[in-house]
């Protein structure tokens, strides 16, 4: 098995040397300044970087450690730079931790430490780095091989979202999907669909907003020829489309109350009739539906259907806002670059630490649709090499002042790994252990920590 590529930048020779045979447990390559360092990084890529921040011809200072930081980070945005520093330069080490440093540790170095503090940055970057092929494969992978194609999330919230769809697909039971406008409710029936018996059958979707109130009954269920002025042919609706597979009503909330009392005596009756038809047509068809309002209440004000909604709602799956869901703004983002950058032709790009800082500081207002279009802008009008958060129009001077304490990191950055893992490997103890590197025990304890409950871990 081959060894795990390091880069050492420290400018002392001797500090240099023992370094290196003491890290003899990985390939090792080292450099003494930042022309040499930049120049070995694009030779090598190596997952984690060593780098001293006094190196010439700022020796006494921390100007070019942090600006080989950066140049780093802004190549390679996944790379987990671990800054040795002395006890004197705490305040430069925690500078370069808000930049996006992985972590510090205080010279001298005590071998064992630090070869803790690199495996565990190594088991990171191989985690994360599995995550973007995962999320670029559930973009680009055949529907049948990834029934939940299109969520991309590493959040508890939305792994159990994952979670009660696969419950609800396999039932023939009509599902209201609830949540802000902009979070993905479409994505989610969808993935109902193919995930369902009915996987192979029509998808057929209705926007009830966006339809004139006049238009929709003949949307929905169709219309004979000649049965109003302008009716030239005869038109299937968007019921009889969907025979045999699903219907997604979204922004079913909208719908006109004379509409719903139509739709209701479908549902009742599982029977439709065109407008200006005569014929009773059966229709086999699976209702999904999506609302941002609450539909309590508009029944207590009259403006839905009481029995309509308790036939709507069968099962309910909320979404939570895109604010609510830790991390996975950053996923999403760096999905929806390599979307656009392949759409647009344009080379891929990465982010630069601020823009990563802000995306995950940011509340989403707009949710996912709002970070999509962010990106696309982006992406046509950034100039560097890098994404930065002026590029999104996101504030970025203040994300990283605000970042939490490095302890509350690591535990979020353990926390995540640890359900990931466990997701990954269908909550075998055992396969999530051997993911992560570490031993049953250390797993079990990293749980309770994190207060995971085994039964409850996705």
């Amino acid at each position: 098995m081959s060894k795990a590529k390091i880069l050492v930048v420290e400018d002392d020779p001797g500090l240099r040397s023992q370094m290196k045979w003491s890290l003899s447990d990985y390939d090792v390559d080292v450099a003494a300044d930042r022309v040499s360092a930049l120049a070995a990084f694009e030779r090598l890529a190596p997952p984690v970087v060593l780098l001293d921040l006094g190196l010439p011809p700022d020796a006494d200072g921390a100007s070019e450690g942090l600006a080989t930081l950066q140049t780093i980070l802004t190549q390679a945005p996944m790379t987990k730079v671990i800054i040795t520093t002395g006890n004197e330069e705490r305040t430069n080490a925690l500078e370069a931790v808000a930049l996006g440093a992985y972590d510090f540790h205080n010279k001298p170095i005590d071998p064992n430490l630090i070869r803790l503090v690199i495996d565990r940055a190594l088991r990171l970057h191989d985690m994360e780095a599995e995550n973007h092929r995962l999320s670029a494969c559930q973009a680009n992978s055949p529907l049948a091989n990834n029934p939940l194609d299109g969520i991309i999330a590493a959040s508890p919230a939305m792994l159990q979202v994952c979670r009660q769809v696969e419950r609800v697909a396999g039932a023939n039971v009509a599902v209201l999907i609830t949540g802000e406008s902009g979070t993905g409710k479409e994505v989610i029936a969808r993935a109902i669909q193919r995930t369902s018996p009915r996987a192979n059958k029509p998808f057929v979707a209705l926007n009830c907003a966006a339809i004139p109130a006049n238009l929709l009954e003949s949307e929905l269920f169709g219309h004979e020829k000649g049965a109003f002025t302008g009716a030239v042919r005869q038109t299937m609706g968007k019921v009889e489309q969907a025979h045999t597979g699903t219907l997604f009503l979204d922004e079913i909330g909208d719908m006109p109350v004379d509409l719903q009392a139509k739709l209701l005596r479908f549902l009742q009756n599982r029977t439709i009739e065109r407008i200006g038809g005569r014929r009773e047509i059966e229709v086999d068809v699976r209702i999904v539906s999506a609302t941002n309002r609450n539909l309590e209440e508009a029944m207590v004000s009259g403006g839905f259907r009481e029995d309509l909604y308790y036939r709507l709602n069968e099962v309910t799956i909320a979404l939570p806002p895109l604010r609510d869901r830790p991390g996975d703004a950053v996923l999403l983002a760096k999905f929806f670059l390599t979307k656009h950058a392949e759409g647009l032709g344009r080379p891929p790009k990465g982010f630069a630490p601020d823009a990563i800082a802000a995306i995950a500081a940011y509340g989403w207002p707009g949710n996912i649709r709002e970070l999509e279009n962010r990106m696309r802008r982006a992406m046509l009008m950034a100039d560097g090499k890098s994404i930065t958060a002026a590029d999104i129009a996101l504030p970025g001077d203040g994300a990283s002042a605000d970042l939490p304490p490095l302890k509350d990191i690591r535990e979020q950055a353990e926390t995540q790994a640890v359900l990931r893992a466990l997701a990954l490997a269908n909550n075998n103890v055992s396969a999530a252990a051997a993911m992560l590197g570490v031993s049953r025990p250390t797993l079990y304890g990293l749980m309770r920590q994190a207060n995971i409950n085994r039964k409850e871990a996705p």
